[in-house]
């Protein structure tokens, strides 16, 4: 399936179904990266403008996109946890991931580690690949949930309003 014809898709799922829409989007989003995160939370901010959604719906909109995007995150984490170093770097080459830049992000991910899960959850690309060097390394599962789930649910939250203001703002002008 071409990215075009995906992101199409996502978008369909958001528009037909909001609140699930947004976080099987989110899921999907996460798990593959192609999918750029600006598809999913800004657009279902317009949506949700259109719909006429209020404060308190907004910000549940965006935990529930930040819980689905938890739950793509955790899938990563799982897998490089399970595979170890070794099995994944066989995969990890067909995005153009060699061993030297797996062993800088592990460096990386040693010095910051904590932070790295936390704030990398608002970074595009960086927001996905965060779960690699913590499965790795092995960050404890509470631990990266508390954080992932902080930082996704933030990240969503923002660029779901940043849509929703972009919404509010064409209704205005038309």
């Amino acid at each position: 399936m071409p990215l075009e014809s995906l992101i199409e898709f996502i978008i369909a799922l958001i528009t037909d179904n909001l609140f699930v829409g947004v976080f099987l989007a989110a899921i999907i989003e996460t798990v593959i990266p192609p999918i750029p995160t600006m598809a999913v939370f800004p657009t279902a901010g317009f949506i949700a403008s259109q719909n006429g959604l209020e404060l308190p719906e907004l910000i549940l909109l965006g935990i529930v996109g930040g819980l689905g995007a938890s739950i793509g995150s955790t899938v990563i984490y799982l897998i490089a946890l399970k595979l170890g170093r070794t099995a994944l770097l066989r995969y990890l080459k067909y995005v153009k991931v060699s061993e030297k830049k797996l062993t800088k992000v592990e460096c990386w991910f040693q010095k910051y580690g904590d932070k790295a899960v936390l704030f990398g959850r608002m970074i595009p690309v960086f927001r996905e690949m965060v779960s690699i060097p913590a499965g790795l390394l092995k960050m404890k599962l509470a631990k990266f949930l508390a954080y992932t789930i902080l930082g996704s649910c933030g990240w969503s939250i923002t660029l779901i309003f940043i849509g929703y203001y972009f919404g509010i703002a064409s209704l205005e002008f038309w």
